[in-house]
């Protein structure tokens, strides 16, 4: 059984090409609906792109992902000026300021922090940087994914405890189902006596009869909540990519949860103890949601 994963982690690993500079390789990521990966590598790597975008869709279901790649020289490093880049960036910028009518000049310190204004030659051909990096992009990920599940493992420990939670309010709002019924059937039998003194229409009272009926039962309500709950249990147990099916069972839960305070609402007695529990039941669903959307 593969254990549920939270999206937030993160991992670094260090590496070496042969003969050549060391790197650095981190993989950070959070929560998001699908799975969206940014990459922060040195100029013309289209292919360790690529291959780094294959091996992460296979372990990675969702979550905004940011990899990035450094690289550690000993000693001083020399700086090359990307001279076309930087003459392009100026003559833009003149442009502008004439087109708007003020005089300025570009700020040098800006110019020189432009991605690419400064290349320190550090980073190796793609063919050097692809095998040495990919070598080492699994332990990244196996730390991503053991950080992930460290936290998947704490987030499926309290999302039982609120489910627990449901199972005790449903229990403790079938207990009092039965008042609401005595509530609505004295309600029904008080208007069946004013109705009967008065000319009415038979018709209207068998109308109003059956629409009293139907909003006085919430058996419907309790079974399909206890049903999810169930199925929500049962999703924790399986593990593995359920952060969307898990979502979607809270969203019917508080549905359920919401219909059955409107069928409760304006009732007094021990009845108001059903609002109370529904209230109960309708917070605790929605700490669940806030655990549900981190995920995977």
């Amino acid at each position: 059984m593969t254990p549920i994963r939270s999206m937030t982690g993160f991992a670094q690993v260090k590496g070496q090409i042969d003969g050549g500079a060391a790197f650095s390789l981190s993989i950070k990521s959070v929560n998001h609906r699908f799975l969206d990966l940014h990459f922060r590598l040195p100029a013309n790597t289209d292919t360790l792109e690529v291959s780094l975008r294959r091996v992460l869709k296979e372990e990675l279901a969702r979550g905004h992902v940011d990899v990035n790649l450094s690289f550690e020289q000993a000693g001083s490093v020399p700086l090359t000026l990307n001279r076309q880049l930087v003459a392009t960036y100026v003559q833009a910028f003149r442009a502008a300021a004439i087109e708007a009518g003020i005089a300025a000049e570009p700020d040098l310190n800006a110019v020189l922090r432009l991605p690419g204004a400064l290349d320190s030659n550090a980073a190796p051909a793609d063919a050097e940087l692809t095998p040495a990096v990919l070598a080492k992009i699994n332990e990244a990920l196996l730390n991503l994914n053991r950080m992930r599940e460290e936290e998947g493992r704490a987030m499926d420990r309290e999302l039982r405890e609120r489910l627990a939670h449901l199972q005790s309010g449903c229990t403790e709002v079938r207990k009092h189902r039965e008042t609401v019924l005595k509530t609505y059937s004295e309600r029904l039998k008080s208007r069946l006596q004013e109705w009967l003194g008065a000319s009415v229409d038979p018709d209207r009272i068998v109308q109003e009869a059956a629409l009293l009926a139907d909003r006085s039962d919430i058996q419907e309500e309790l079974v399909r909540l206890e049903n999810h709950v169930q199925h929500f249990l049962g999703l924790l147990d399986a593990g593995g990519e359920v952060g969307k099916k898990l979502d979607f069972l809270l969203q019917e839960m508080n549905r359920e949860a919401n219909t059955l305070l409107s069928k409760t609402s304006g009732l007094a007695g021990d009845a108001v103890r059903i609002t109370e529990a529904g209230l109960a039941m309708k917070s605790d669903i929605e700490k669940a949601r806030e655990q549900v959307q981190n995920i995977e």
